[in-house]
């Protein structure tokens, strides 16, 4: 077990028998290095290998088990030819992130550069580290599948190549599907293309639904610059999330497969041993010269599949997080994913730390059948460390999502004074769907009261008395007397109909009644007690209506007195200054985004620069005997050879130095005369 410590211009290790090492220390510990690192990360797929992007845009491996000093792979980024650069911003890497996963997204690397631009390396594979030998078989049957057996012959060529590479690398592969074997996982062998680098592919643009619409990443309303990626698989979907200086998250997901894609006619170069066998590799990675083509939705898969085109973006959403604006660098923002629940995300900010959660997942609700609308990212803060509207100087110095055996995730914080957050998150019910019925009015607790009321009187009184049959007299009643036998039995018969039906039916509502007594005495009590508390708040509200009046004419005085004091100022001589015309706003902006963005990237680039030609012009000539013997890809030139190209290339850095010290000071000249003309 071991610990990654990340300082600006060194790594160490920390064991646990305390053994500190330095990773690099010829590249990022020298005295007078100005080359830091940006990102370090562990590679998901080996427990000994180390992935870190530095300051002079190059991506470096070393691998921890055999060599500290050296890296085993180095990936010059170059991400626009040389001199076409439009900004600064464009060829300065911020962040990097390894792949996930899925199909060749194991194989890959992100790279986000600071004006938000996205570029892909892929192939990239330690050597030595395992994989499944599922997903090996996965991506080998999906290049035969949609590569080989494409109609396009660009498409052939390129999954022939990918498929050569794939069995050179994993040898063990093509030895189990010939012998019929069973292996659960494979190791990767160290290989490299002789006549190839990897291609840089991007940047990556939105996919177009038809027209000349802008395919930019970059929305209009991202603020400052990029400053943290990460890469994140759901299920079928690839999530990109970048954040930027200004406290907007841009989500999007992949909406096509990554592709290995190589540059042919660019040799890397290669360390190997006494046995010729490869022990580092070194390769200058260029992206497309050509204009990329706009990728559709409509397209067939013979137009975009295995034709070395980088995969195009869905837009999800663009999440703003508020954050506090006092600070004039921007925000630093830091993303992690919850390790239980991959549609979580958290954002380590200046604020605090907030929960990200992800609703809509297009290919895997495709996949799954739901056809479910598109729902914004729900965001809820977690822990806060606002006061107010301001918020302490990054109060929490570091951060980690962790889950337990148990099934429950965990976050843990630090904070700068030596106290640690521990906070368990919940996730049974966040992804549930809200259904709210609009129609259905809610019910008042009086209404309910009103309701669970029985009746008073039940529904068969109130009907009343059941009709009585009367039974059939004879034609001759109305001559029978009253004291006679026939008559007698006549009038007991009628009086026993009124009884059982009159004299019963008052007998049950004088009950009724009466057993109903309390509950009337309560529902007057009740309905007097309702019209004393309303006989109370229409007093409130007569007590409260001198106050609002005598506020209304405070407000109205107030109005008032503020009229007259803007009237004074528009009086004032500079009052009717001009306002500024287009083309100066547009100056004053680029001005801005100068200032705030392109100046700091200028100089980074410089110091990468500058330490670059010191370390090449200034490293001694014993360190060249006891390197391991190189060799180039195609076939190896004279040592006076390499000595004209260093210097050539020595030239040439010089010229972009002095060039990019040029504008830097033409733009604070620039800064200054404007700072001098508003005042």
């Amino acid at each position: 077990m071991q610990l990654v410590i990340v300082f600006p211009l060194r790594i160490f290790l920390l064991y646990l028998s305390y053994r500190t090492v330095t990773v690099g220390p010829q590249t990022y510990s020298d005295g007078s290095n100005a080359i830091r690192m940006l990102q370090v990360s562990w590679h998901p797929y080996s427990d000994t290998h180390l992935g870190i992007l530095s300051s002079d845009s190059v991506f470096r491996i070393f691998d921890l088990s055999s060599d500290l000093v050296l890296p085993e792979q180095e990936y010059y980024l170059q991400p626009v030819e040389p001199g076409r650069s439009r900004s600064a911003t464009s060829i300065c890497p911020v962040d990097f992130s390894f792949g996930g996963d899925h199909l060749w997204d194991r194989f890959s690397v992100f790279v986000l550069y600071t004006d938000g631009t996205i570029y892909i390396l892929c192939p990239v594979v330690p050597f030595g580290s395992f994989y499944k030998w599922e997903s090996i078989l996965e991506i080998h049957t999906d290049a035969h599948t949609f590569g080989l057996q494409s109609a396009n012959s660009t498409a052939v060529s390129n999954s022939n190549v990918a498929i050569s590479w794939l069995e050179a690398t994993f040898p063990e592969f093509a030895d189990s599907e010939l012998e019929g074997g069973d292996l659960s996982m494979l190791r990767a062998h160290p290989y490299a293309l002789f006549d190839a680098s990897l291609s840089l592919q991007g940047p990556l643009r939105k996919v177009g639904h038809g027209g000349d619409e802008d395919s930019a990443v970059r929305g209009a309303e991202c603020e400052g610059c990029a400053v943290s990626f990460l890469y994140n698989i759901v299920s079928k979907d690839s999530i990109l999330v970048t954040a930027w200086s200004g406290g907007q998250l841009q989500i999007d997901a992949l909406a096509d497969e990554i592709q290995p894609v190589w540059s042919v006619g660019s040799p890397p170069r290669l360390r190997v041993d006494s046995n010729d066998h490869i022990l580092g590799v070194a390769m200058i990675c260029e992206s497309f010269k050509g204009k990329l083509p706009v990728v559709k939705l409509d397209q067939p898969l013979d137009h975009t599949v295995w034709l070395g085109h980088p995969p195009p973006l869905l837009r999800l959403a663009l999440v703003d997080l508020a954050l506090p604006r006092e600070t004039d660098s921007g925000s630093l923002i830091m993303l992690f994913v919850d390790p239980l629940m991959p549609e979580r995300l958290f954002c380590l900010h200046d604020g605090g730390i907030d929960s990200i959660v992800l609703h809509f997942l297009p290919f895997t609700c495709q996949s799954t059948g739901k056809d479910e609308t598109m729902r914004t990212p729900s965001v809820h803060p977690v822990l806060s460390t606002c006061q107010g509207e301001t918020s302490m100087q990054y109060p929490l110095c570091g951060f980690v999502s962790l889950s337990d055996s148990f099934g429950y995730s965990w976050i843990v914080g630090v904070t700068l004074s030596q106290e640690c957050v521990v906070l368990e998150m919940k996730t049974w019910n966040l992804l549930l769907p809200i259904h709210i019925d609009i129609e259905k009015k809610s019910i008042s607790s009086d209404e309910q009261k009103e309701r669970d009321i029985p009746d008073i009187i039940s529904k068969e009184l109130l009907i009343g008395p059941k009709a009585i049959l009367l039974p059939q007299a004879s034609p001759n009643l109305r001559s029978v007397a009253a004291d006679s036998i026939e008559g007698r039995q006549t009038l007991h018969q009628y009086f026993k109909l009124f009884h059982e039906n009159y004299v019963e039916y008052a007998h049950k509502v004088h009950f009724e009644i009466k057993h109903h007594g309390p509950q009337l005495k309560r529902i007057i009590n009740d309905q007097h007690r309702r019209l004393v508390e309303a006989q109370q708040k229409l007093q409130k509200v007569a007590d409260k209506h001198s106050r609002l009046e005598e506020r209304i004419d405070r407000a109205i005085q107030l109005q008032n007195f503020l009229e007259q004091r803007l009237q004074g100022l528009r009086n004032l001589p500079g009052a009717h200054k001009r306002p500024l015309s287009r083309a100066e706003r547009q100056f004053k902006s680029e001005l801005g985004h100068y200032t705030g963005v392109e100046l700091d990237a200028l100089h980074t680039s410089i110091d990468a620069l500058a330490a670059r030609l010191r370390r090449y012009t200034q490293s001694p000539k014993d360190n060249i005997s006891n390197r391991p013997r190189q060799i180039s890809a195609k076939k190896d030139f004279g040592h006076d050879t390499h000595i004209s190209q260093l210097k050539s290339s020595l030239e040439k850095l010089s010229l972009v130095n002095s060039e990019n010290t040029q504008k830097a000071k033409l733009v604070e000249a620039a800064l200054k005369n404007r700072e001098s003309r508003r005042f």
